[in-house]
């Protein structure tokens, strides 16, 4: 018996198998979840964008998958009116969605254009109060809500840039809606998850050490693995938090706690040997 057995969700951002939001949702199917996805809107007649999450989603049996626009009003209602008609109601939301211009990203925040932090800040911070607020209507008996976030919005973290500005945006909308939805029972929370690669963290500038400094600094010496946030996530969408909301959920190996190299020293020394 699985733990989300009868469960239904959706789960917003799958790109590609490597992403964290497949990463979990993988995880919550092998635990019996029915599970929705959206995808980008295609722009041209390949439909790249839907053959991506089609491939991933169709072997699991989802029977709900369709384009939503997160920066669009309209692209947000329809999507969870017609998951309305699919699932009637939902027990949970998994928001997995970010996005920057790729010049803002990499650039230092003080070159950061106008126009880039608009995009970001609608797409990776506002989007998750337009998709919380259409699932809520799904939600009448309660649930929870999981948005994913990183280190970089706490402090500063070298090639995060505009998207820590972002995070700690989104951190802290995590907790206004966890009170603005508190009387309908429903559970806002975010993971700041450890850097894994995926085609978002590409963006990031030397990512590959990004890797190395987390793993030599973290007190459990290694990076997290995917199967760890889907357990993760699991815990904040299910009933085993049923008192826990507005909280950020650090899986990061213990990088966090960090306020000096730690072992990364004696680690390194003795790669040297």
């Amino acid at each position: 018996m699985g733990l989300f057995d009868g469960k239904k969700g959706i789960v917003m951002g799958v790109a590609n198998d490597h992403s964290i939001a497949w990463a979990i949702a993988s995880y919550l199917h092998s635990q019996g979840a029915d599970l929705g996805f959206n995808h980008l809107p295609d722009k041209d007649d390949r439909k790249r964008m839907e053959r991506r999450v089609r491939q991933l989603a169709e072997p699991i049996g989802s029977k709900f998958i369709m384009p939503c626009d997160v920066a669009k009003d309209d692209d947000v209602k329809t999507f969870f009116a017609k998951a309305k008609e699919t699932y009637g109601t939902i027990d949970f939301l998994l928001h997995s969605i970010a996005f920057a211009p790729i010049e803002d990203i990499r650039c230092p925040t003080v070159q950061a254009s106008r126009n880039g932090f608009h995009v970001a800040m609608d797409i990776s911070v506002y989007s998750l109060i337009s998709v919380t607020r259409a699932a809520a209507d799904l939600m009448p008996n309660g649930g929870s809500v999981v948005t994913m976030t990183y280190f970089g919005g706490e402090k500063v973290v070298l090639g995060y840039n505009l998207m820590g500005v972002c995070k700690a945006a989104l951190e802290c909308t995590v907790k206004y809606l966890a009170h603005d939805l508190g009387p309908k029972k429903i559970r806002v929370n975010a993971i700041s998850a450890g850097p894994m690669k995926t085609l978002a963290a590409s963006a990031v500038g030397d990512f590959d050490q990004m890797l190395g400094l987390h793993s030599a600094v973290a007190p459990l010496g290694r990076n997290v693995e995917p199967e760890e946030l889907g357990k993760a996530a699991a815990y904040l969408l299910g009933d085993m938090s049923t008192a826990t909301t507005g909280e950020i959920h650090h899986v990061d190996c213990g990088f966090n706690q960090m306020g000096s190299p730690g072992h990364a020293v004696e680690r390194l020394a003795g790669q040297k040997k």
